[in-house]
């Protein structure tokens, strides 16, 4: 039977990606105590890398968003992976950490990690608001247009 967040996900339509292998010599999460910490999530979609380029040429802050969000459903795939593939296990998002990879003087990170904010809480309501960090980067791992980190909170 599936549970609380899962009924949610379908509800909402949202379909996560499984949960991937990192890219070099690190794990994708630990997890310390109740807490889960989420290595970088970058824009990668059944296996295949999306939003390759800068925000604010490449891409609008629209696209961006969403770049952001399909980090952010890669996120929930990694905790998901880390709670033993129960998200009901999940407590609450504690916070992200946003990095941009945008043209210089571009000064709407906060709009763009947004993405993925605004999908923690329509998958796990008030548990789902978090702390943050939204910062650009003059440049990111394989060109990805955004990145993000997380930390999650067990039960």
């Amino acid at each position: 039977m599936a549970g609380k967040i899962e009924a949610r996900l379908k509800e909402l339509g949202i379909e996560l990606p499984g949960a991937t292998a990192p890219a070099a010599n690190y794990i994708p999460y630990v997890v310390s105590g109740k807490l889960i910490f989420i290595s970088g999530q970058i824009t990668l979609l059944n296996g295949k890398i999306e939003y390759i380029g800068k925000i604010g040429d490449t891409f609008s802050i629209e696209e961006g968003y969403q770049a952001a969000r399909l980090c952010g459903l890669n996120l929930i795939s990694q905790a998901k992976a880390a709670a033993g593939g129960d998200l009901d296990k999940i407590k609450r998002v504690v916070k992200l950490g946003g990095f941009v990879n945008a043209v210089p003087g571009f000064s709407s990170q906060p709009e763009i990690i947004n993405g993925a904010s605004d999908l923690m809480v329509e998958v796990f309501g008030e548990n789902g608001r978090h702390a943050r960090a939204a910062v650009s980067a003059a440049d990111l791992p394989r060109n990805v247009a955004v990145e993000i980190e997380g930390i999650f909170e067990l039960v």
